[in-house]
Formats: structure tokens, sequence, C-alpha cells
């Protein structure tokens, strides 16, 4: 019996197919302009390799969806643990080999159609591969709009229709992609916008596609993997259920149980972080991502902040009494009255209209910080007054001549000729249909339902307009320094513009600048499609499904959480040992009620008490000009142009919910693998460094969800002794020590 002809997605797309293109030989000239993309990417295409096989959507939509499912669910614990994709690059290789080696190769015909599909079309190949891993790219990405369900059902304790928080969640993740859809032709096609940051994963793809032979005495990436994953999954049980105290040890907080002075300086989790450690990989990689993937000088740049901001400015800041700082703790991301003690915010949000009540307000009082929060917003805003100035000094002429070269479009290079002469481009009216029916989505989420998002239709349309005119300039500057501006703009619009209505700065916040920041991600993986030439319609096709999947995965396990762990992301209330404390979230909370609710007017404007900060816009400007004048003065000396300042102003920009020992580890477990390591055993790092990163990060997670599903789903939380505390003992790292100032659970000066 004769087989049905196999009709393949990818293969719709060929344009043209040369005599030459099975074996990858090809005539052209590697004429890309810059020099890092010639030495990285191959010039060579096959396109009548299967793309859109049954092992890339079986794969993809697997490993999409665990990435999802792990994020959000490790997310709201003490410890957060976030897995990149580089994990499932890893892993799905031999289990690709594996479906290839054992699968059935026979096509199986669809009736009353020419289509046809086999699932196994033949080996497992390198662009298969790379639609995995995009697929593992949007499982990957946090999804905004899930913070925003959280802090109104478990901070806020309202109630939101669950329609309204599925289409917030699906349209501020799709309107990205719109947006991306729009400045292909500037920020993918031309050679001049080469995203640094791909290079890596070329490099990778390249290297594990690559003919391995097992070393004699040593072992395979995979066997070194396996074994990895193993000691990781049986370690993890002792920080994770048994003893979770191991993951923030202070020392000082041991000997000096009784002095707040000592725990402030020595807590790792609400301190300085003198002489704290952790024994827990969720510790170094939970908060900065792993950093056996971080290069040792962009860890240098961080740990310089970090140590100048942690130990420098805020000792001063704290022990001067700056702004009343000793009447609060050191390091909190919470809101605090002029007494010490937390502000209640239900006094100054009327409960039937959830809006800003100022009679409730002139009765609580004015708003306070701690210094350290203080001072972090202040940072935030020299961080991004400093990365407009450090890309205009350090590369404002190659980006004004990239620039006038992609939009008069005249240069091409070989990359972008290839995927014209061998695949047939995505139609714009695509991404114009998908930005109209997301606009409409978006304005009816927020109109509809009761305006439960507090966002009416003309912000909707505001926060479009800036993300619309904010992702070409932001994507030049990411695709040519790997460097994305900080924002706090659309939260300072929306904050004077529409005070009082904490969920609709938050809603702005995420349709204006998030959705910017996804299309720059979606860009990100189209030039990555584009130097490993993947069709076009199979990128659009597998990023689309993709990113409805991944917001689909992190809304119902954020919200099967909310509803199922009694007293989540409430540290107060939940039992000893549970570790559902959200970090991350209490922080947006607390942001939400100072740009939302309360409104910067009345913190960093005339009417508040930080109105000073904003001198950190212009020594942020300043900052880069110092060592801009340096690289110019001593052209010779390579290192100063590694000196980052606006790398170095935001170091500390994911404290509070990070911690002191989270740094503390993350860059010590950093720098012992990427600068010793990498300078001495540079053969075993190449060998094994990614491979270790993976397999320490799929362990925790894999234990991480088996302990819950089989014991703390249960309420079996552990053996109820004083290693079971989710905390580093100091307990008086959290008090004031202002004289006078009484809080529950601390001395009084």
């Amino acid at each position: 019996m004769e087989e049905p002809p196999q009709l393949e997605l990818s293969n719709l797309e060929i344009q043209n197919t040369g005599p030459d293109t099975r074996d990858e030989k090809t005539d052209e000239v590697d004429d890309c302009p810059i020099e890092e993309v010639r030495l990285t990417v191959p010039i060579t295409d096959d396109p009548t390799l299967p793309v859109l096989t049954f092992r890339t959507w079986f794969l993809g939509l697997t490993s999409c969806a665990l990435l999802a499912f792990c994020n959000q669910f490790f997310g709201y614990r003490q410890n957060p643990l976030y897995i990149s994709s580089l994990s499932v690059q890893i892993v799905v290789l031999p289990i690709g080999r594996l479906m290839a080696a054992c699968l059935p190769r026979k096509v199986v015909g669809i009736k009353g159609t020419r289509w046809s599909f086999s699932l196994n079309p033949g080996p497992f190949n390198l662009k298969e591969h790379v639609l995995i891993t995009i697929f593992a790219n949007s499982g990957s990405s946090y999804v905004y709009a899930v913070g925003v369900i959280t802090i109104v059902k478990a901070f806020y304790h309202r109630d939101i229709h669950p329609l309204a928080a599925m289409l917030l969640t699906q349209t501020t993740q799709l309107m990205g992609y719109g947006w991306a859809g729009l400045f292909r032709k500037f920020l993918v096609d031309s050679p001049y916008m080469w995203w640094p940051s791909n290079l890596v994963q070329v490099s990778l793809f390249r290297a594990l596609h690559e003919k391995e032979k097992r070393p004699k005495g040593g072992s395979t990436r995979l066997q070194f993997f396996l074994v990895v994953l193993a000691a990781s999954f049986a370690y993890y049980t002792v920080p994770n259920y048994l003893f979770p105290t191991i993951s923030s040890i202070s020392v000082v907080c041991l000997v000096w149980r009784n002095s707040v002075t000592a725990q402030q300086i020595g807590s790792g989790a609400h301190g300085l972080g003198v002489g704290s450690f952790g024994l827990d990989w969720a510790t170094v990689a939970g908060f900065l991502g792993t950093p056996l993937s971080t290069p040792a000088f962009a860890i240098m740049n961080v740990m310089a902040g970090f140590f100048l901001v942690v130990y420098v400015l805020l000792p001063v800041a704290y022990w001067s009494n700056a702004y009343d700082a000793r009447r609060f703790p050191i390091i909190s991301s919470n809101v605090f009255m002029a007494n010490g003690s937390r502000y209640d915010v239900s006094r100054v949000l009327d409960p039937a209209t959830f809006k800003f009540s100022q009679s409730g307000y002139d009765d609580a009082g004015q708003i306070n910080l701690s210094i350290f929060f203080a001072f972090n917003y202040g940072l935030s805003f020299a961080a991004l007054a400093a990365t407009l100035s450090h890309v205009a000094l350090f590369h404002g002429r190659s980006i004004w001549r990239q620039t006038k070269a992609t939009v008069s479009g005249q240069q091409t290079d070989v990359h972008t000729r290839l995927m014209k002469k061998n695949y047939m481009a995505v139609p714009q009216w695509w991404f114009h249909v998908m930005l109209v029916l997301v606009l409409g989505l978006s304005i009816f989420a927020c109109e509809g339902f009761g305006q439960e998002l507090q966002l009416p239709y003309w912000g909707v349309l505001l926060a479009a307009g800036l993300a619309f005119f904010s992702t070409l300039p932001i994507g030049i500057i990411t695709a040519t320094t790997n460097q994305q501006p900080l924002n706090v703009v659309t939260e300072l619009i929306i904050g004077y513009l529409y005070p009082g209505r904490p969920l609709a700065s938050v809603a702005f916040k995420t349709y204006g600048y998030i959705s910017m920041s996804q299309a720059i991600m979606f860009l990100m993986d189209f030039k990555l499609g584009h130097y490993m030439k993947i069709p076009p319609r199979s990128m659009f096709a597998v990023q689309l499904v993709g990113t409805v999947l991944a917001s689909s995965v992190y809304f119902g396990t954020s919200w099967w959480l909310l509803e199922s762990v009694g007293n989540i992301c409430d540290p107060a209330r939940l039992p000893a040992g549970s570790p559902w404390t959200c970090p991350s979230d209490e922080v947006f909370y607390n942001a939400s009620v100072i740009w939302g609710v309360v409104g910067p007017q009345r913190i960093f404007g005339r009417l508040g008490r930080y109105a000073k900060m904003n001198y950190f816009f212009l020594a942020g400007a300043l900052a880069p000009v110092p060592m801009w004048a340096l690289s110019r003065a001593f052209p010779e000396r390579g290192w100063i142009r590694l000196i980052n300042m606006p790398v170095l102003l935001s170091a500390t920009g994911v404290m509070p919910s990070a911690r002191s020992v989270n740094y503390l580890m993350w860059g010590a477990v950093g720098l012992t693998f990427n600068h010793v390591v990498y300078r001495r055993y540079k053969a075993w790092w190449a060998r094994h460094n990614y491979v270790l990163s993976a397999a320490l990060d799929a362990g925790v997670a894999f234990m991480g969800i088996a302990s819950y599903a089989m014991l703390q789903s249960r309420g079996v939380n552990g053996v109820n002794w004083w290693g079971l505390q989710v905390d580093d003992h100091c307990d008086l790292a959290r008090c004031p020590t202002a004289p006078g100032i009484s809080v529950p659970g601390c001395p009084v000066q």
C-alpha cells in the first residue's frame, strides 16, 4: 500500500532548495559586520530538515508547561527557584535522540486530507532542538500579571473574576508579541541588531550537537547530568523538609542572641548578612538566577554594587538616623506608621470603592519606608538615568550608525539572505490582526466585570502607546549592548494621572512596560531563530502557542495555590515549616500601596518625605561620565570599560525580596566557577559548567514538587524542632533601634 505524502509545515515554508543544501554547503560569503557573530554563527543551512515534528510539539509543549508550573509553584516559596530554559536545552537532547531511536517511522495519514505525520521522521536535528528551547523560553518567562492576581487575593483579600484575571494574564503577554512583530525588520533582519546574549545559546547548541566521545576514565555529559541530578534531588530533602534553617545560617545571631544591633549586622535574611551563609542551591539561585551562566565580570559588577550599597551606604544612612531610619527595620519592604508599627493600609482605602481615602490618610499620617527601601527606589531612579547615559557615552556612535543602516533597509548580511531565499516570511497583517484583537480584549478586561481592574479604556490605550514608542529604542539598546533600561516611568505616570487606585497602577505598568519587556524577549527569540535558520512561520506558531500555554499554566497554578494553601503569603499565620511566604509578591504589594494607593505625589513629590530621592536621577545620569573619561584617557586598559555603572547602581534591585545571604552565596559560587575554575580548569568548565547548573536546578525542582505532593499538601511540614524554622533565627534583626519605639516582639531601647 502506498503511503500518503507527508506534509510538514516547515517544508511548506521552503521557497528555494538548492542541490547542495542537504549537506549544508554554501557559496555565501560571511559578510556580517559584527565580528562576534562571524566567529560564532554558522553560515550554512539545510532547509529540508523537518522542523515542526511530533517530537517538537511533544517535547516543546511538555517543557513549556513544566517550566511554567515549576517557576510559579516555587515563586511563592521562601526561597523561590527560577528554572531557566537552559535546563531544557540540555535535558531534551538525549530524550529527543531516544525518541528518534525508539519510535516507529511509519507515516500515518489523516483521513479525508492530504495531511500526514510521522512519530519519527528521522534523526533528532538541531532545528527541532531550537524550537523546543523556544517553547521552553515561553515557559520560563515570568507572567507579571499573575502578581496582580496574587496581591488582590492574598494581600488585599478581595475577589477578582477568574475570566477577568485570565484575560489580563493572556492579553499582557500577547500584546508584547504584537509589538515584536511590528519591529522585526529593524530589530531582527538588520545585521547590526546582533543580540549578544543569543551567541551563548548558539555556542551551546553547536557544542551539544557535536559528536561526543566518552573520555577515558570520565563520563559523558549525560552521565554527569544524571549523577548530579540524583545527588541534588536527594540532598534537597534536607533544606526543603528536614532542616530548612540551613538555607540561611547566621553565625553572629547564634552568638549574640539578645542584641538587636548584632542581629541587624549578622542576619542574612533581614540584615547585612555579615558571617551568614546557606547550604541550599535554592539560596544560591533562587532570586538572582543561576550564577553558573553569568560572566565573571558581570558578577563582579553586581557584587561591587551590593557591597557599596549594603556595607557602605546603608550603615551610614541607618546609624546616622536619616529619615528617622532607626524607628524602622534596617531592611524591609513594608510601609510603616511614624511610631514604627506597620501601616494600616485599610485605613486609607475606602472599602466600598477600593480607592484612596483622603480622610483616612489624614488620620493615619504619612507613609514611612525603611531606609533601605527608600534608597532602593532612589537607586532605581539613578539606574534608569545611568543606563541612558552609559549607552549614549559608550555606545552612542555605534548605535546611531547601526540604526541609520537599519532604517535605510539597504544593509543585509548572509543570514538575512539565507532566510529570505529559503523560507516564506510571516505576513505583517498577522501581527496587525493580533494587536487589534488583543487591544479589544484588554479594554474589555479593564472596563468589564464591574471595572475590577480600575483602569479605564484611555489608560489601556495610553499604556499601549508607551509600549509602542519605547519598544524600538529600548530594543536597539538591548540588541546592541545587552542592557535593558530599568523602568519606573509607567508607575510615575499613572501615579500622577490617576492616583488612589492600586489595581489601576499595576495594570497600567503591566500593559505599558511589561508588554514592552515581553516584546524584547520575543524579538530575542526571533533573532535566535534567525541565526539558527528556523522557518519564520514555524517560529510564529511555536511562540504563539507557547505564550498562550505558558500564560494559562502560570494562571492556573497561581489560582490553584491561592485557593488551596491556607493563609498563603501571610507568614504570621502559616504553620511552622510552611514555605509559602511569597517574598516577591509582598514587595509587589507594598509597591502597589506606594505608587497606586497613596501615589508618588505623597511620597516622592512635594507632599512626601522622600522628595530628595529625585536627585538620584541627576546622580545616575552623571555616574558613567568618570568611567567613560578614564576609558578614553587609558584605552589600553580594557578593564575600565567593564565597570558598568547601571549594573552597579541596580545591583540590589531585587532586594528586599532577595536577601543578603542570596547575594553572598550567589557571588561566591559564581566567582568560584566562572573565574577560578574557568581560568584553572577551562576544559572541565567548558564541558560541565552549564550541565551542572541544569542538573542542580532540575534536582531541586523535582524534589520540591515531590515533597509537596506527597507530604506538605497533606499538612505534614516536617518534624517540629529548632531547625524547622524557615528563617535564620535572627528575630531581633527586624526590630527598630530608636529609643522609645515599641514594636511587638522587640525590646524597647
